[in-house]
């Protein structure tokens, strides 16, 4: 089975958005504040918009199933307060929900959190509860930086984090750690505060010892995670001066890889330096990059093109990043698909 382990909801229903623009517009004028229940999408409009993107994509390029999670850039936690945030994220929530009860076997939910800069991470829970245990969903995205490419959040090791990841090893999920829409002008949403993202969480990580605290906690770090793999020697050499462990003991039974990473070089320096065990496959399609590639007539974010042309990864390899390490890092998806015998 060829599992996506990251997928967002990139091509709702254009009314999500103008919802979402109504609602921006009351926090200035409440007047203007939209209710939740003017919001109305038909399951008709919701299966058009995936059977003619995601899952045309999905049965031309050969996946599965998808792990399928609100549009990380519209998550946009530093809009409004707490109380947008919860709105906004239980509307997107219930949306991919609603796609996996559409095509149970392409989609499952992940969820992402009503966090807002400068709240206790504390009040995300009853969302993530809501989700883990109504919607069946088989993971969380946690974002970092939610003031928008700021970075006035604490560290993920700070213990305001802790209440969130007690929850995530109790329901036995992980967090993909993924940052939304940069409002730093410095910052590239996607070319630039997404990949600093990734290379900062996980050196938060290897600073700490998050994992002492958690070892059973899990993050995946997408978009093959950032500058990690290309400059391992330097986070291995840091975590030397630091007095750490060797970074397979101190993180690599905890911090996962995707496979978004949207060429053949990078594809095998990724699996050349980062063990087997700790990649996940993944495509982000439709996401940040769309286009075709004109050194090879194919779209950048095929990504199941470059595993397959990989001499690196044996057959064995290849069914561990597809399959085998997206079952043992989402449990709840390994429950889900072995009772439906899959």
């Amino acid at each position: 089975m060829i599992i996506d382990c990251h997928g967002h909801y990139t091509t709702a229903p254009k009314s999500l958005e103008q919802w979402r623009t109504r609602q921006i517009a009351g926090i200035q004028d409440s007047a203007q504040m939209p209710r939740v229940s003017e919001l109305k999408i038909s399951d008709d409009e919701l299966r058009e918009s995936i059977e003619s993107n995601q899952l045309r994509l999905m049965r031309e390029r050969g996946s599965d199933l998808t792990i399928f999670s609100p549009r990380a850039s519209f998550m946009a936690h530093h809009i409004g307060d707490f109380q947008v945030s919860s709105t906004w994220a239980a509307i997107c929530n219930e949306l991919c929900y609603r796609v996996s009860q559409l095509f149970p076997d392409n989609f499952v939910p992940a969820a992402m959190l009503p966090q807002s800069p400068g709240v206790d991470p504390a009040t995300c829970i009853p969302e993530l509860e809501k989700c883990v245990k109504e919607y069946g969903n088989v993971g969380i995205n946690l974002n970092p930086d939610p003031s928008g490419g700021h970075w006035t959040s604490p560290p993920l090791s700070d213990k305001s984090w802790y209440p969130i990841y007690e929850k995530m090893v109790e329901l036995d999920i992980p967090a993909m750690i993924h940052v939304s829409t940069s409002c730093n002008n410095c910052f590239h949403t996607t070319g630039a505060h997404y990949l600093n993202a990734d290379t900062t969480a996980f050196m938060q990580c290897l600073t700490s010892d998050l994992f002492t605290d958690f070892p059973t906690l899990k993050f995946l770090i997408p978009h093959g995670g950032g500058a990690v793999p290309y400059h391992w020697g330097r986070f291995r050499g840091l975590a030397q001066e630091l007095k750490k462990p060797l970074l397979q003991d101190h993180l690599l039974n905890n911090i996962f890889f995707d496979t978004c990473v949207y060429h053949q070089p990078g594809i095998d320096l990724l699996n050349t330096v980062i063990p087997v065990k700790n990649v996940l496959f993944a495509s982000e399609m439709i996401g940040a990059v769309r286009g075709i590639d004109p050194e090879t007539g194919h779209y950048y974010d095929d990504t199941k093109r470059y595993i397959e042309a990989s001499s690196i990864l044996s057959e064995q390899d290849k069914f561990q990043i597809y399959e085998g390490n997206a079952r043992r890092v989402f449990p709840r998806l390994d429950a889900a698909l072995s009772a439906k015998g899959r």
